[in-house]
């Protein structure tokens, strides 16, 4: 290809393309930060102004230091969360790698992968990434998936990739108020029955568990096959553990023995056979101190996220009302009181205290007010 220098700069060229049509190119030399001779070029612009302001960001990049910018101009997206995360892992823990995988591969590389890593703007990351998401992840998955997309862009400043971090104050909305984050029992039915045809048995079994404890998520991931007493139909909270590591229960009333329905029972007979044949296919053999919940291609336990992941993919597929993970907490408590069962059995079931439980499900306790009045009203009116 023949190149006719411009008049503007010395770096700017035009020339003709095989349609003879004109276009215009820059190539600007300069040295990297071991002096080492680099070139940085780019072709196809239509005006000659194009290139022109291209090949001055160039420059002024140069100047002001910032190299490895410019060396990494057409970096995607896709490209860098690879090699952040490839020279990142062995540093993280498994549970945090296997849950940046996951959002890495199943959320942020089809919404923004091949846009480039230097171009993308606030602007468009909100109405490509943000924007998307929220019309099918509720409010508190799209902000964890933003967080981990902050933390690559954060590592790619320090890289000297990126001057900053475009994307700190973007402001997701809410999640919804906790007087709406729960199902009723037959909802309850409809979603267990739908995350029994679509998810593991690990996830339906967790699912089951804390929707029939009113566990905490923390609480059911820190179970041990030790704490349930399958013959005396209870079982114990000792402990929670979460991406941080395993610690004491929340509060003291948080340390508990529960009485448990028989098919809870009956589905975690079945999910420890499923565990035994798993840790067997590993060579290894199921111990009362293992965790319940385990992640079959590893055997070791689950991440804190798997359920939440798991409970935005049902309540899609299935287009039923979307709850949290902390949802079936609430889901738990407020069938109970549906049933009129006294505050302070509530309590002790759930961990917390009386005076917790009211201030949490007020709403609830001044609906069954209202019936109370109504029915002595319809008692008196016999």
């Amino acid at each position: 290809m023949k190149m006719y220098k411009a008049d503007k700069d010395d770096d700017l060229y035009y020339y003709f393309n095989a349609k003879k049509e004109k276009r215009w190119l820059y190539r600007h030399r300069y040295y990297d930060a071991f002096g080492k001779r680099r070139e940085k070029s780019k072709q196809g612009f239509k005006k000659e102004n194009e290139a022109y302001r291209a090949l001055l960001e160039v420059k002024t990049s140069v100047l002001n230091g910032d190299i490895k910018e410019v060396e990494n101009e057409n970096l995607t997206i896709s490209e860098w969360l690879d090699i952040w995360y490839e020279t990142n892992k062995n540093q993280w823990e498994i549970s945090t790698c296997e849950n940046r995988k996951l959002i890495i591969e199943t959320i942020i590389k089809p919404l923004l992968g091949k846009i480039k890593l230097t171009k993308l703007d606030k602007v468009t990351y909100k109405r490509l990434f943000i924007n998307e998401l929220l019309k099918e992840y509720s409010p508190g998955s799209v902000a964890q998936y933003h967080a981990t997309f902050k933390i690559s862009i954060n590592a790619a400043v320090d890289s000297e990739i990126l001057r900053r971090n475009r994307f700190n104050k973007i402001i997701i909305p809410q999640p919804k108020k906790e007087s709406e984050n729960f199902y009723t029992a037959s909802e309850l039915r409809e979603f267990l029955e739908a995350f029994k045809r679509y998810e593991n048995i690990t996830n339906y079994t967790m699912v089951e568990l804390l929707a029939f404890t009113g566990m905490r998520r923390g609480e059911a991931m820190g179970l041990k096959w030790s704490d349930v007493d399958f013959e005396g139909l209870t079982i114990s909270i000792n402990r929670t553990r979460d991406a941080n590591g395993i610690r004491s229960p929340k509060t003291k009333n948080s340390y508990r023995t529960i009485k448990v329905i028989g098919e809870l029972i009956t589905q975690l007979k079945v999910y420890r056979k499923w565990c035994k044949e798993l840790m067997i296919s590993f060579g290894k053999h199921l111990s009362e101190d293992d965790f319940i919940f385990i992640n079959k291609s590893t055997t070791k336990p689950i991440s804190h996220t798997v359920i939440r992941y798991a409970i935005d993919r049902v309540t899609k597929k299935e287009n039923l009302k979307r709850i949290t993970v902390h949802g079936l907490r609430h889901t738990h408590a407020t069938i109970l009181i549906s049933k009129r069962i006294p505050v302070k059995v509530i309590s002790d079931r759930l961990g917390n205290t009386p005076e917790m439980v009211l201030n949490t499900y007020g709403h609830s306790f001044k609906e069954l007010e209202e019936e109370s009045v109504e029915a002595f009203a319809d008692a008196l009116a016999l």
